[in-house]
């Protein structure tokens, strides 16, 4: 009963939910659109943006058949958001500014929903971070495997993986040993993630990149020798 509660504390609301899929179908149809993709393509692209993340979170989480195949109203929903990029992708194209705060609201709302189904199974804290993680970034590197291109998650630049990673350790810790309604929680996830998302596109924030530790501390003590003794170079 404990459990069948949480998951109704839990459950999106299906308008909310097949909003993110439309968004995350309409950024992938239209990179396929400025791509000159024929019209598979676009669909396929289109797929793999809205559905993609939700199919791979499904696989780990052992739900078969996944949701994505059994819903009557997302595939269909997806191929509506396909046509709409293939027929008016220069006009969404002028709309680049919506469509990245749009983008980072179906971040946010990818991360919760995957943590939120890890933590209903039962998974420990790393589990569902992980998962939330991958739900929010599946579709996106679906989508560059498919084209051919390195992944943009491993790129330096604007928070995306960073930004998901970060709101599910939180809704881990939130909604997890400290036991906060889920609800609210969510809210502030989804804001957290969202907000991440474009500040890092707005600002320039990049993710950061490897540091060689040991080197790095090699050349700060080698300019704090030379200037502390006077040595030219300093």
């Amino acid at each position: 009963m404990e459990i069948v509660a949480a998951a109704e504390a839990l459950r999106i609301p299906a308008a909310v939910d097949l909003a993110a899929i439309v968004i995350g179908a309409l950024t992938g149809g239209l990179l396929a659109a400025r791509e000159g993709f024929a019209v598979s393509g676009v669909l396929l692209l289109a797929v793999t943006g809205g559905l993609g993340g939700g199919l791979i979170r499904d696989v780990l989480l052992g739900a078969v058949p996944p949701v994505a195949m059994t819903n009557p109203a997302y595939l269909p929903t997806v191929s509506i958001a396909a046509a709409v990029t293939f027929f008016f992708s220069g006009w969404l194209s002028r709309l680049t500014g919506l469509l990245v705060v749009l983008d980072a609201v179906t971040l946010g709302f990818f991360t919760v929903i995957g943590a939120q189904k890890a933590q209903l199974a039962g998974l420990p804290s790393a589990s569902v971070v992980f998962i939330g993680t991958a739900t929010a970034v599946g579709g996106a590197v679906i989508r560059d495997m498919l084209l051919a291109q390195r992944a943009d998650i491993v790129e330096p630049g604007p928070y995306n993986a960073v930004a998901a990673m970060i709101g599910a350790s939180v809704l881990a810790v939130l909604a997890g040993p400290l036991e906060l309604d889920p609800l609210p929680v969510a809210a502030v996830v989804i804001l957290l993630v969202a907000a991440l998302r474009v500040l890092s596109v707005w600002r320039g924030w990049e993710a950061p990149v490897a540091v060689d530790l040991p080197l790095h501390a090699r050349n700060r003590l080698g300019r704090w020798r030379r200037k502390d003794g006077g040595l030219p170079g300093s």
